[in-house]
């Protein structure tokens, strides 16, 4: 018989592996949707825009939540409700109800993302050692799966509504099941109390290292949601490709993130953040050149990999870094890190969008390269070593 944190592990592993499916099985979606609704690429990217504004809205609400009602009850019935909601993105008629349900999956997505990360670190506490990076390695599982689902789907010709509807069947009773399985009980911990940097000077200083680290952080975030957004979009559009090819790129991009997770816990501990930090971004810098440069199918998602590959540790350093700053209370470097995140992913899909409206796609994305760049000059910030 399982004990109560084994269980507990295989609970809120599971449910970080269907938050990750739930919403990819959209991704490989969005040039159907984006043609049924006949939207135009600025428009389409608004409409994405309404995933992350609900996100930063939940966000803010995300911590009193599980609070109230802790994050056992919480994760499992946000990821319910994410399930459920895939229903209403499917069966939109018009623009607005499409960004209705972005919404409403950007604000549950959140909320799960809050409670699963609250509850994984109360397991983790049980364990005594480090296991959450493995969970979140899971999530990019997940994610792969639901690219995977929806790329079938889309090269079967399923219609949207049967596929996602069929997606909700799957993940619905799953989140029943695994929610009998965390820990009961109150989330809180006891905080830890630091000092305050006594000086002006520090306390500048304090705050432009913080600073940094949301930056570093909203670029790794941006380079993988604008290959979510819009790379089934380019390889289906300017390159030409089929349904089930378009759907490779976010594909490739969540499967090496996937293996650059699991095997960054070595990585980081070895050579420390801000040396796998450089070499991530140099990856994701010289991928995506090579690929606008040379625009073709198999440079394009090889590229998307290797983004995939650069960007899996970059989040966790900043979150790490800013929790280590002398003078914080507990969660403050993590909240503003997470905050800046998702304003990023609020701005950037109509940004690409209008972009491409006034230019291409192609130039569009030439803000992936950019932003590679940005956080290799900005990767002094984090730390050499984990301890």
């Amino acid at each position: 018989m399982l004990e109560p944190r084994r269980k507990a592990r295989i609970a809120v592993s599971a449910l970080f592996l269907m938050n990750g499916a739930a919403f990819a099985n959209i991704v490989p979606r969005f040039p159907d949707i984006k043609a049924a609704l006949e939207l135009s690429n600025g428009q389409f990217g608004i409409a994405v825009a309404a995933y992350p504004l609900g996100a930063l809205i939940a966000g803010t609400l995300g911590g009193a939540v599980i609070r109230r009602w802790t994050s056992g009850r919480i994760g499992p019935l946000a990821v319910l409700l994410l399930s459920l909601n895939l229903v209403l993105i499917g069966a939109a008629p018009v623009w607005w109800l499409f960004a209705t349900g972005l919404v409403i999956a950007g604000a549950l997505d959140s909320v799960a993302d809050i409670a699963n990360n609250a509850h994984g670190l109360r397991v983790e506490r049980e364990y005594g050692t480090s296991i959450l990076n493995s969970m979140h390695a899971l999530w990019s599982v997940g994610a792969v799966i639901g690219g995977v689902m929806g790329a079938v789907a889309a090269g079967a010709g399923i219609p949207l509504v049967w596929h996602l509807a069929g997606a909700a069947v799957i993940f619905v009773p799953l989140a029943l099941l695994v929610g009998r399985w965390m820990l009961p009980g109150s989330d809180l911990a006891e905080p830890a109390v630091t000092e305050s940097p006594r000086s002006s000077h520090g306390r500048v200083r304090m705050a432009r290292v913080l600073f940094t680290l949301g930056l570093i952080a909203t670029a790794a975030n941006l380079l993988e949601d604008v290959t979510s957004t819009w790379s089934a979009v380019y390889l289906r559009d300017p390159l030409g490709t089929g349904a089930v090819v378009a759907g490779f790129g976010f594909i490739a991009l969540q499967a090496a993130q996937t293996v650059g997770r699991f095997a960054g816990d070595g990585l980081v501990t070895r050579f420390g953040d801000r040396a796998v930090a450089q070499v991530g971004a140099s990856l994701a810098l010289v991928g995506m050149s090579l690929a606008l440069v040379f625009p073709t199918p198999v440079t394009t998602i090889v590229a998307f990999g290797m983004v995939g590959a650069g960007v899996g540790t970059l989040i966790p350093g900043a979150i790490r870094t800013a929790e280590a700053l002398p003078g914080l209370a507990p969660g403050t470097g993590l909240t503003w890190v997470t905050t800046t995140i998702r304003v990023g992913l609020f701005l950037s899909p109509p940004l690409v969008g209008v972009v491409a409206d006034l230019t291409s796609l192609r130039v569009a994305l030439i803000l992936m390269p950019a932003l590679a760049l940005g956080i290799l000059v900005l990767s002094g910030a984090l730390g050499r070593r984990t301890a």
